[in-house]
C-alpha cells in the first residue's frame, strides 16, 4: 500500500511500480474522487495517481492490487473497511471508503438522450483555445467560428510559426471570426497571465497535450514531468487565472484517464487530473466540462504514427470530427461536468481489456456483459491442460502453435490465425512493447501460466514462443530408462567423433570403464557384472568398439 505524498507522490508511485515488488500493489489517496453529491473532490493532484494506477493495472496485471480513496479522517471503522478492501472484495480494484460504506467505481451510459438540455450554449466574446494550431484545436476553432464566435485566441508553443497557422487564420476569417495566434507555453504561468491581459475571456477550450508511447518500466521522471506539463500545469494555471463567471471552461481529456491505456501512464495521469479538476471547479460553484475523448479521425493523438490503426485493432474506432463536435455541443447544452465520448467495438475491446484479469469498471455496460458472455465459450486453461495430456507430442505442438498464432492474430487484428507466419520475428510483423504486453495478457488468460512481460523479447517468433509455452504446460523430459537411453544417444554422437589418435582417447576410455564398473557393482545380475568384468580387461579400442556396437542396437 502506497499513500500519496502531494510533493513527490506521482514520481514515487512510478518508482514503486518500477521496483517490481512481487506483491499486490494498492495505491491510496484522499479526496481524489467524488462519490456523488455532498462528497467533494478536494485534490485533483492526487487524482493523477488514479490515472497512472489504471495503466499499472493493464501493464502489470499480475501484481496489481487496486486504487482506494480514503476519507479525511481514518477512524477505526474506516480502517476496518480498508483492511477488507485490501483483503479483496471480489475483483474490485477501484474503491472509495466513505462513512456509508465501501463504494466501487463503474462506467455507465450517460442518460443525456433522456433529458432536455438545460441551455443552448452560444459562443460570445473572446474565446481562448489552447493547442489552437493543432488538429483538435483547429477543428474546435472552425466549429466556434461557424457557431458565431467573433474573437478567437489560439495558443501553442510555436505560435504563428506552427505549420498551417497562417492558413488557419485566413480560414477562420472567411467564417467570420477574428483569430489571433500566440506563442505560449501553458505551463508558464507568467506567460499565460500576459496573454490574458487583453480582452476579457468568456470561454476556454483546453486541447493542448503531448503524445506518449512509453511503458511504465521504461519511463523516467523527466518524461513524466514533460507529459504532465501541458495538461496539468496548463489547466491549473487556467483555473487560477481566469475569472469565475466564464460561459464555459472546457477540458479535452482522454479515455486513457478513464480506463487506462498501455504505454500512456503519464498521459493517463494528466487526463485524470483534468476530469478531477472539472469536478473540483463544480464543487466550488464554477463552470467546467471535461470530455474524455476516444480517437478523433485524422487528428489528435491518434494521428501519430500508426496509433489510429492500433486503436482500431483494440476496438476503439476513430470518430469523424463532425460527430465529436456534435457530442461536445450536447455536453455543453446539458452543462455536463464529465462525459466520456468514444466509438467502441466492445466485442473486440473487451477480450483484450479483460484478458489478464476481470475489470469490474465495465460491468454495468450491457454491451460488455454480452461480450463477456461470448468469451466464456472459450476453453479455459484447465481444458487446455487436459487436452494436452491426451495428445501425442506432435499434436501438442500443433495445438499450442495454433493457440499462439490465434492470440497474435487477435492482437494484430487478423481474422485468421493462418495469416501469421510462425517463423517470422514479432518485431517484423508489427509488434511493439504495448502489443507485446497485450499478447502476454491473452496467453496468460488462455494458458493459466504466469508469463513474464518480456515474453516476446525472450522468444522472438511465434514458433519459439509456442515451444516455450508447450514446455511450461507439459513436461516432456524423459525419466527413468527413457532418460538414460536419451543420454546414451547423445553420448554415442559425441563418441563417434573421437579418434583413437586423440590425446584424450585413453582418459575417456578409463572414465567409461569406471562408469560400467559402478554399474556392475550396483547390479548383482550376472549379465551386467559379467560385462563389466570383461570391459575391465578390454583395451581402449575394444571399449569404443563395444560402445558403438551396443548403442547401435538401441
Amino acid at each position: 500500500l502506497l499513500a500519496f505524498d502531494e510533493t513527490h507522490g506521482l514520481v514515487n508511485t512510478l518508482h514503486t511500480v518500477q521496483a517490481g515488488i512481487d506483491a499486490p500493489l494498492w495505491l491510496a489517496t484522499s479526496g481524489a474522487v467524488s462519490t456523488g453529491r455532498g462528497d467533494s473532490l478536494t485534490s485533483p493532484t492526487q487524482a493523477q495517481v488514479w490515472g497512472l494506477g489504471r495503466v499499472v493495472g493493464l501493464e502489470h496485471a499480475d501484481r496489481w492490487g487496486g486504487l482506494v480513496d480514503l476519507p479525511d479522517t481514518v477512524d477505526p471503522v474506516a480502517a476496518q473497511r480498508l483492511v477488507s478492501a485490501l483483503a479483496g472484495i471480489a475483483d474490485e480494484d477501484q474503491l472509495a471508503i466513505r462513512g456509508n460504506g465501501i463504494l466501487a467505481r463503474r462506467l455507465v451510459h450517460a442518460p443525456i438522450g433522456d433529458r432536455r438540455p438545460t441551455r443552448t450554449w452560444q459562443p460570445t466574446g473572446t474565446i481562448l483555445i489552447t493547442g489552437g494550431t493543432g488538429a483538435l484545436g483547429a477543428h474546435v476553432a472552425r466549429w466556434l467560428a461557424t457557431a458565431g464566435a467573433d474573437d478567437l485566441i489560439l495558443t501553442s508553443r510555436r505560435g504563428p510559426s506552427a505549420p498551417g497557422a497562417a492558413q488557419l487564420v485566413d480560414e477562420l476569417a472567411a467564417l467570420g471570426a477574428t483569430a489571433t495566434v500566440v506563442a505560449c507555453d501553458m505551463a508558464d504561468r507568467a506567460a499565460l497571465a500576459k496573454v490574458l491581459t487583453g480582452e476579457p475571456i468568456r470561454a476556454v477550450v483546453h486541447t493542448a497535450g503531448v503524445v506518449q508511447a512509453t511503458m511504465l518500466a521504461d519511463m523516467g521522471a523527466a518524461e513524466l514531468a514533460d507529459v504532465l506539463s501541458a495538461k496539468v500545469d496548463g489547466a491549473r494555471n487556467l483555473d487560477e487565472l481566469l475569472d469565475d463567471d466564464l460561459d464555459a471552461f472546457v477540458l479535452f481529456s482522454s479515455n486513457a484517464g478513464v480506463w487506462g491505456s498501455g504505454g500512456q501512464g503519464a498521459y493517463a495521469a494528466g487526463n485524470a487530473y483534468l476530469d478531477a479538476l472539472a469536478q473540483h471547479r463544480r464543487d466550488r460553484g464554477r463552470t467546467a466540462t471535461s470530455v474524455a475523448w476516444g480517437a478523433w479521425r485524422g487528428g489528435g493523438m491518434a494521428a501519430h504514427d500508426d496509433a489510429e490503426e492500433q486503436l482500431r485493432r483494440r476496438g476503439v474506432r476513430a470518430m469523424p470530427p463532425e460527430v465529436t463536435l456534435a457530442a461536445l455541443r450536447t455536453a455543453l447544452d446539458h452543462d455536463e461536468t464529465f462525459v466520456a465520448v468514444a466509438d467502441v467495438d466492445w466485442a473486440r475491446f473487451v477480450p483484450g481489456f479483460t484478458s489478464a484479469r476481470r475489470r469490474p469498471l465495465l460491468d454495468e455496460l450491457p454491451e460488455v456483459r454480452q461480450a463477456l458472455a461470448a468469451e466464456q465459450a472459450t476453453p479455459t486453461d484447465q481444458t487446455l491442460a487436459r487436452r494436452m495430456a491426451t495428445l501425442p507430442p506432435a499434436e501438442r505442438d500443433r495445438l499450442v502453435l495454433d493457440l499462439v498464432r490465434g492470440a497474435v492474430g487477435a492482437v494484430l487484428g487478423h481474422s485468421r490465425a493462418e495469416a501469421i507466419d510462425a517463423g517470422r520475428a514479432f518485431k517484423e510483423i508489427g509488434f511493439d512493447s504495448l502489443t507485446s504486453v497485450e499478447l502476454r495478457n491473452r496467453l496468460t488468460a488462455s494458458t493459466g501460466l504466469k508469463l513474464p512481460a518480456t515474453l516476446v523479447f525472450d522468444h522472438p517468433t511465434p514458433a519459439e514462443l509456442a515451444r516455450f509455452i508447450r514446455s511450461e504446460l507439459v513436461d516432456d523430459t524423459p525419466t527413468g530408462a527413457d532418460a538414460v537411453l536419451a543420454e546414451l544417444d547423445r553420448l554415442d554422437a559425441v563418441v563417434s567423433r573421437i579418434s583413437p589418435v586423440d590425446g584424450d582417447f585413453g582418459l575417456i576410455a578409463s572414465r567409461l570403464r569406471s562408469m560400467l564398473s559402478r554399474l556392475g557393482d550396483a547390479n548383482d545380475s550376472q549379465g551386467v557384472a559379467g560385462v563389466a568384468q570383461q570391459l575391465e580387461a578390454a583395451t581402449d579400442d575394444e571399449i569404443f568398439d563395444f560402445i558403438h556396437r551396443e548403442l547401435g542396437r538401441s
